[in-house]
């Protein structure tokens, strides 16, 4: 006489449980847990590193674009130098050096002045962090209220 419940084949029927069930069914809680837990360890590690090597590569090329920067910042100074020492040279043809010299000099004086008006301007309109100023001093009175409702 043949089992119902078992198929001809002799696997198992739908009423016993598979060996992987069995092992699914002894796990406890605290194991998968434990188990949730190393895997969110595992990806924090992860995630770390992958921090670690983007912020390497981007300051990396941010070195090398700010040294681009300063060699361009040092070029552009020199070409300006030459153009002053030119246009002081050509004056000097028509009015003589030591007064196209004056003339060049007050030029600069001028342009120095006017970007420093304007600098001045720009850092007195700087407001610095007015919403993170404003939501940093909102949480003591959050957590007085909190104490309060208590």
């Amino acid at each position: 006489m043949t089992n119902l419940n078992q198929p001809r084949s002799g696997a198992p029927g739908p009423d016993v449980p598979t060996p992987s069930e069995q092992q699914a069914a002894t796990t406890s809680f605290g194991d998968l847990i434990a188990e949730v837990s190393r895997d969110i360890s595992t990806l924090m590690r992860q995630e770390v590193e992958l921090a670690k090597a983007e912020l390497k590569q981007t300051a990396k090329q941010t070195g090398k674009g700010a040294g681009l920067f300063g060699g361009a910042g040092v070029a552009g100074f020199l070409a300006l130098l030459f153009l002053s020492i030119a246009l002081w040279w050509g004056l000097g043809y028509l009015m003589g050096n030591a007064w196209s010299a004056v003339i060049v000099a007050v030029l600069w004086g001028i342009v120095a002045a006017v970007l420093y008006f304007t600098g001045k301007k720009e850092f007195d309109e700087v407001e610095g962090m007015p919403q993170t100023v404003d939501t940093v001093k909102q949480i003591p009175d959050a957590l007085k209220r909190n104490e309060e409702n208590r």
